[in-house]
């Protein structure tokens, strides 16, 4: 139950700093006050604020107070950071970053899994396109399982690392395949890249899959440009909804 309360308490928080409510450079309100505010006691507010100075979203100390630091001080690779920045609405520039991410690990990862997949990590990353192709054809949560599929890859890589940044790349992925289902037959064009990316992985290609997936990845990058040019600097929609569903085609 403590457990629970500190969890819900670092959230609140988490999400308020995120969202803008507390500007940059600004103190936050004192351990009383937001205990009061929060109906918790000073204690369970004490440990929030200790794990956001450890997620780089606030500095604490004597002279200074409790105050939000600037964003490049917060640490993007934390899931409760991404999941926050999430809610609060995807800007342009955190998707940018997120795709420069993307460019740089994702090919690297797809070379190691074309070396060190398993039977199960194809197993996984073939039923994952089964689901793709399935919501294509008869309608259903095609976004769900293009997730599966690209954390299949780096989960085939067999680096721990590289499986535990795809938290970090999720919040960019389901993004940008939302996008992707919003365009006319944009997630029918894409299954024949997705299908030649497993293909160069079972044969043990290197080549051919940092290719391939390179080819998905460019088209992503290039959906997410059109959006934004679009929309300008308006925020993007949030993700604390489930994904949208295709329909039969």
């Amino acid at each position: 139950m403590i457990k629970n309360i500190h969890g819900r308490t670092l959230e609140l928080l988490g999400e308020a700093i995120v969202a803008g409510r507390y500007s940059i450079g600004a103190s936050i309100p004192s351990e009383p006050v937001l205990g009061e505010e929060l109906g918790v006691s000073r204690t369970v507010v004490r440990e929030a604020i200790k794990s956001l100075a450890a997620k780089g979203l606030i500095v604490t100390g004597p002279k200074v107070g409790t105050r939000v630091l600037p964003q490049d001080k917060w640490n993007w690779f934390d899931p409760d950071v991404i999941t926050w920045q999430s809610r609060a609405g995807l800007t342009p520039e955190f998707l940018r970053d997120l795709q420069d991410l993307r460019r740089v690990v994702e090919p690297a990862a797809v070379r190691l899994a074309a070396e060190r997949a398993e039977e199960k990590d194809i197993e996984e990353i073939e039923r994952a396109y089964a689901g793709m192709k399935e919501a294509i054809e008869n309608g259903g949560d095609y976004v769900t399982f293009d997730l599966r599929f690209h954390n299949g890859l780096l989960a085939a890589a067999r680096n721990r690392m590289l499986a535990q940044m795809s938290k970090a790349l999720n919040a960019l992925l389901r993004t940008s395949f939302e996008i992707s289902t919003a365009k006319p037959d944009g997630p029918a064009l894409s299954l024949p890249m997705h299908r030649a990316v497993i293909d160069a992985v079972i044969l043990r290609n290197p080549d051919k899959a940092e290719r391939a997936v390179i080819r998905l990845i460019d088209g992503a990058r290039q959906d997410i440009e059109d959006v934004l040019g679009s929309r300008g600097r308006r925020r993007l929609p949030r993700l604390s909804r489930p994904p949208p569903r295709l329909k039969a085609s």
